[in-house]
């Protein structure tokens, strides 16, 4: 019996009457690459030229992307640019490679252009009118975008009301310097400490509060990007350190923003690890409630970009409301994170073996001992 009602079901999903993903479809329909991976390296997709952003195109479906986001990777020819857009749907742009402008329209005709480079982050006002200029005519430039296009895809189902809107969010923009990297530092608590802005012009150099509580010297500092519903936060991990075991809710989409290292990731039970090795242009999201940790094998610092959707100011879910209260208390407290005396033996044993591979000296307090 249970056969043939899964046979119906089947049958009619396949005929759309049931289980439609609008934007799925829709995705597909676009004629551009689909990467669908546990990890992928940015710098290295393949793209094609996509008629609705006038540049070469390819969209990334990373296997921890929950249902609300998408990453949009665009290249950028020696001196090409997008074409002008404008959506219904909220974008963080992160660059990784290249040096170019982007120009912002307001509703008014006023226009803010600002100058981007490898590791800048921006965030685009809701339905602002938006386009993109390689500065360059010899070298072509790339950036991934993390994208809410997949939820409003699936909830409107109208291209023309998601992407020729004429609303205009005015609030989202902000005062005329935070296209020009200014902003304003909004000091909460150690992890909750966030900067708001449009434009931060260069992730490495952005100074990061200290972050005792995630472990070995962490530093960490959230974005409120245009006033986005968009989270995005860097940490940093010094040299020879690594951080707390975590877990959460999928959609944390994480960049290299510089130096290299690897993941391990598992869930409760798991006998073995899934390793993730990461430099710049690596992007990976844990699945929902996968343990996951972060490891610096390089010979200087490491910084690393986590953009998802619901962020600190306006957490959107109960569940992503109980990851920000919750991230840097250990599991035995209600909290989100394994300290390191509870750590599985074998995570020390695997990074000291890495750096004794690297020779680079480990800093971490001896096993058994936090930090």
């Amino acid at each position: 019996m249970s056969e043939n009602v899964d046979e119906l079901i089947a049958a009619a999903a396949t005929e759309g009457k049931l289980l439609v993903d609008p934007y799925d479809r829709w995705v597909r329909n676009e004629g551009i690459p689909i990467v669908e991976d546990f990890g992928v390296d940015l710098l290295e997709v393949e793209v094609a030229p996509w008629a609705r952003l006038g540049v070469p195109a390819a969209v990334v479906h990373l296997l921890g992307r929950g249902d609300n986001v998408n990453v949009v990777v665009a290249e950028l020819p020696p001196g090409g640019s997008t074409i002008l857009q404008q959506h219904l749907y909220e974008e963080v742009v992160y660059v990784l490679s290249g040096h170019g402008t982007t120009t912002v329209e307001r509703a008014d005709g006023r226009a803010h252009s600002f100058e981007w480079g490898p590791r800048s982050l921006f965030g685009l006002p809701l339905n602002a009118r938006y386009r993109h200029f390689n500065a360059s005519g010899s070298a072509p430039a790339r950036f991934a975008s993390v994208t809410s296009l997949p939820l409003v895809m699936k909830v409107f189902r109208q291209e023309r009301f998601i992407f020729e809107n004429p609303w205009s969010f005015e609030e989202r923009f902000g005062r005329d310097g935070r296209f020009a990297g200014e902003g304003d530092f909004v000091g909460v608590a150690p992890g909750r400490h966030m900067w708001e802005t449009n434009f931060v012009p260069d992730l490495r150099q952005f100074e990061l509060p200290a972050w005792a509580a995630r472990g070995a010297g962490s530093r960490n500092l959230k974005f409120v990007l245009a006033d986005s519903t968009m989270h995005a936060h860097v940490s940093e991990m010094p040299v020879g350190t690594y951080k707390k075991g975590h877990r959460h809710g999928p959609d944390f989409h994480v960049f290299t923003v510089d130096g290299h290292g690897y993941s391990l990731l598992w869930y409760e039970g798991d006998e073995e690890f899934r390793r993730i090795d990461w430099r710049h242009g690596v992007v990976y999201a844990p699945p929902d409630q996968m343990f996951h940790q972060h490891f610096n094998t390089s010979e200087s610092p490491v910084r690393y970009l986590a953009v998802a959707y619901g962020g600190l100011r306006y957490p959107l879910t109960d569940e992503r409301r109980r990851h920000f209260l919750g991230v840097d208390k250990s599991l035995e407290d209600g909290g989100r994170q394994i300290d390191y005396e509870d750590e599985d033996p074998r995570i020390r044993a695997i990074y000291l073996e890495e750096l004794d591979h690297r020779g680079v000296d480990c800093q971490m307090e001896p096993a058994g001992h936090g930090r």
